[in-house]
Parts: C-alpha cells; structure tokens; sequence
C-alpha cells in the first residue's frame, strides 16, 4: 500500500506527462503483480464497489477524532473533499501497516457485506495504523472517489516502456470485461491467448474539437463529412455466433440492447461496428432524454423496448471477416461497411420481415465542393437532431484514442438563455473556499398570475477566478437561508448560460432538461425582470 501511495502522491503533485510516465513505469517495474493488476483496474475505472456510504464515514471519522460532526462537517467544507478531510483529523497510531494494496482492496471487497459495527471497527483500526498520504488514499478507495490525472492512454504507454509490450497491443489487452480480482498480471499483460480476444472491441479513435478556421484544413475534396450523432459511442462485435456490445467507457452493455441480436445471421462473423446508440421512436431519431429512460436498466421490458428501440447508427467498419482493417483508409473501410449493409439487406437467408426490423442506419456520408457549403449543413444539425458535423480525412486509418489532424468535431454553437443566480453551494479542490456551484432559475406563470422563478439548471464553470471570487463575495453578503452547505440568495444577478441540448423532461421542475450547461458570461447589463422564461427555454427545443 505504501508503494501505491507513494505512486499517486508522485501522480498527484505533477502536470508533466514524462514525470508520470517514468513513474509509473517504475511501479509497473517492482510492484508485486498482483499490485500491478489492481493498479491498472484502477486507473482504468474497475473499482471495488463503494463499500461504505459517506454518510457513516463522516460520522465515524468525526467520533474517532473526537470532534463534533458541525465541526467535522464545516472542516469538510473548507478542505473540499472527504478523503483529505478523514486524512488531516483521524489521529494514528505507533503501529504501523504493512499490507499490501490488493490486501485492502480484497478486504474492502469483504467488507461491503458485513454489518455496520463490524465496517466501523475495520476504518477505525485500519485509519489509525495508516501514515497521513496512505489513509488519504485507503478512504479515496473505500469512496470510490480515487480520480488522478493519468489516462488510459498515458497508463498504457507507461506500461509499455515497463514491458516493452507494443502500446496498440496492451490497449487492445486491457480493454474487456476481466475482474483484477481473479486474473493474475501474466495472463492480462504478459500472456497472449487467442480466445481471450473473442469478445474484445478495439481501443476507440477519437477526435479534436475544431477551433481553427475550417478552410485551413485544405482542399475540402480531401474530406469525408458526416453528422455527429447525439448518443453512446459504441462497437458491436460479432464473433464466433456471438454478439457483444461495448461502450466508450468500455462497458459491456449488451444485454440492455437486446435488439441487436437481430444482426446475428444478417451480418457475418468476423465484424465490428463502429457507430452510435441512438433512440428511434416512431421511426425517427429521438433525443439523448430518450436514451436515459434505457440507461442504467438492468432489465429492458417488452414495453420499454417498444416504446423507446434503440438501433446503431453505423460509420465505421474496423473488422471484416475476422480480419483488422484500421490500417486501411477510412474511404476503404466505409466503401466495406455500405457494402457489408447492402449485403446483409439482401441476403437470400433471411426473411424481408427480419430486415426491416434491422435495428441498423448508416450514418450518411456527404463529400462537398465548398467549405461554404460545409457551414450550411453544419447549419441543419439541430433539425437533424445531430450536435454538428465530424470531418474526416479520407486517407485516414482508424488510430487508438485522440490524435489531431485527421478526425475532427465541429459542433453547433450552443443555445443560450439568461437566467438568475438562486442558490450557491462551495465548489472543490482549489476552489473549496468559494462559491463556485451555482443554481439558476427562469421565470414562470403561477396559478395566481404572478411571476415565480423556477430552477432549471446547475453550472459551475465559465467565469474567471476574479469573477467568481466576486460572485463569492457578493453572496456571502446577501446569504437567506442555508441548507447544509447549499445557500439561498437574494435574486439579483443574470448570468447567460450556455448548453448543447434541450428536450422536455417529467424529472426536472422546470419540465426541461439541458445537456452540460454552464456559464457563457455574467450579465451586469441586465436586471432580473429581463431575464428569461421557461416559456423561452421551450422554444428552444426542436419541433416544439
């Protein structure tokens, strides 16, 4: 455990991208194996269930420091995150730990079951025989809340140098659905076995955000355009008879997709898609509010499956007829996938019934003559329900994770309303002595003809430090009631918040639902009375 402690202090306390590579090839180099599997499920996003809500670890850490809780609670607030806070007032004691960090994380496994007195008795003696940087790292794991600053990318690339592994190999090995608690470091890392690949998708290719001028980018026959799809980056894989669905966040999710079973049969083994999960009600394509209602379900119900289907919105092809096509350019692996779709829609095999049920689109492939004629479509993206436009170089491979130069996003500008400050929570990290996480509401009708403000949104970024230090002031002064650490305040500033999408929403009060609002700029010109509508913000959504 003192290893990776002393691994994530080092990661922590670092923005340059050689420290933590040398780093981490260096642990990658001695830790233990079995230290090295949980590392990389850690930096990867395969955590241990949380097995202690923060609820009791507040409570218990504040009995154990022998503080009140207002006193541990105010601490927290200040501090600005709960594992630092339990590190700084927990005392220790001369006896010390050696257990290792897979020690912990089995235990915390074993932990999540047991009853509460036997959990308090496990952080009490477990707090006490930590150094400061340990306990603060033993609590981020028990939370679940352990986040550094290295991506999978940067994880992988430290890998190689530790093995000298090829990086496109060790991406593609530790992608898949494998527990760090059952397999060991030789057969994740070091052993290769071919039926371990059966059900593994490949590491995605990812693009920039387009901030240049769009005519730098050359001669636009070079280009491929198409929209940029408002839904789960995804790959379905078809192998051996067998499908399997993975998300970007490498989530195997087929099960919530049952549909796609349909493509057994229509397309052949030996193929993976590339594309986008999209709700199709009505035979249209729906909002990502749609999608939300199939999100997170264990079981997809006959009538959920009717009323909200989902298919794939295809524009890649990275394997045909088990063989890797990303080295080929992206003109050749879509002239395969349109005529892998056609094939699949004429096969004498299958009935013209189960074809037109094919939960699979191709996501339109346009070419133009002008850059002009590039921002005109780019224009009609909300009406086709897309975010904007990606353009791709023809030429191009398909690469692994986010590389400039040949894979581009430009997406719509965002819509924009103006609203009003309500409440103020303190924000985290730096900024925990601040109010930085802000409510806003709209105006709205009541029964009795008045005007009331109404939430419709939360942001907390868009403003410099010297604005929010500002707003931070401002509210301190003109506090009305707390709430824990949430404040009400006196409605008197309108900020212009800006988002990406909007549709209607039965789980908000306001009856709208914004996709990643956040602030655009304060808005010192205007009086509340001018701010905006929920009735406005309606109008904002497509086809109302």
């Amino acid at each position: 455990m003192k290893q990776f402690a002393r691994l994530i202090k080092t990661l922590d306390s670092t923005n340059k991208t050689n420290v933590k590579v040398n780093a981490l090839a260096n642990y990658f180099s001695h830790a233990p194996d079995k230290d090295k599997v949980w590392t990389i499920a850690i930096l990867s996003h395969r955590r241990p269930p949380r097995p202690v809500n923060t609820t009791l670890l507040r409570e218990w850490a504040s009995e154990l420091a022998n503080i009140p809780l207002w006193l541990f609670e105010e601490s927290y607030h200040i501090v600005g995150d709960l594992a630092e806070t339990i590190a700084l007032v927990v005392p220790s004691d001369e006896k010390s730990t050696e257990k290792s960090l897979t020690d912990f994380l089995q235990e915390m496994i074993w932990l999540k079951k047991q009853s509460d007195e036997d959990k308090k008795t496990y952080l009490f003696d477990n707090w006490k025989q930590l150094d400061y940087y340990c306990r603060f790292v033993f609590t981020k794991l028990i939370t679940g809340g352990l986040r550094i600053g290295v991506s999978q990318k940067l994880m992988t690339k430290a890998l190689s140098k530790a093995t000298e592994i090829d990086e496109d190999v060790l991406a593609y090995k530790l992608m898949g659905n494998w527990d760090p608690n059952v397999i060991s470091y030789q057969d994740l890392v070091l052993q290769e076995n071919e039926s371990d690949f059966l059900s593994k998708p490949y590491p995605f290719y990812l693009a920039y955000a387009l901030e240049d001028n769009i005519e730098d980018l050359g001669d636009v026959k070079d280009w491929s355009f198409e929209h940029k799809w408002d839904g789960i980056r995804a790959q379905v894989i078809l192998r051996n008879d067998e499908l399997f669905v993975w998300s970007r966040g490498e989530e195997l999710v087929t099960d919530k997709y049952p549909e796609f079973q349909k493509f057994l049969g229509p397309i052949p083994n030996g193929t993976v898609l590339d594309g986008e999960l999209l709700p199709y009600p009505n035979g249209e394509i729906g909002t990502f509010n749609d999608l939300q209602t199939r999100i997170g379900r264990k079981t997809v119900s006959k009538n959920l499956l009717k009323k909200t289907p989902v298919v794939l919105k295809a524009y890649d092809l990275l394997e045909w007829q088990g063989q890797d096509i990303r080295s080929k350019s992206f003109l050749e692996r879509r002239e395969l996938l349109e005529m892998m779709v056609e094939r699949s829609r004429n096969d004498e095999n299958v009935t013209s019934t189960s074809l037109s049920d094919l939960p699979l689109l191709l996501s339109e492939r346009m070419q133009f003559n002008s850059w002009s004629v590039v921002a005109a479509e780019r224009e009609l993206s909300r009406e086709k329900r897309s975010e904007g436009l990606m353009l791709k170089k023809l030429n191009s491979p398909y690469q692994v994770g986010r590389k400039k130069g040949d894979w581009w996003k430009w997406k719509v500008d965002p819509l924009t309303i103006d609203a009003v400050l309500t409440y103020a929570m303190r924000g985290h990290g730096r900024r925990s002595n601040l109010f930085t996480d802000y409510t806003f509401a709209l105006w709205q009708e009541n029964a009795d003809g008045k005007r009331e403000l109404v939430t419709f949104a939360k942001a907390y970024s868009g403003l410099t430090d010297a604005e929010f230090k500002e707003v931070d002031a401002w509210i301190k002064k003109n506090t009305l009631e707390r709430f824990g650490p949430v404040r009400s305040v006196t409605p008197h500033h309108v900020f212009e918040i800006a988002f990406e999408g909007i549709a209607l929403s039965k789980r908000h009060k306001s009856g709208v639902a914004t996709r990643f609002p956040r602030i655009l700029r304060w808005r010192k010109d205007k009086k509340i009375e001018e701010a905006n509508s929920i009735n406005d913000l309606r109008t904002l959504i497509p086809n109302s």
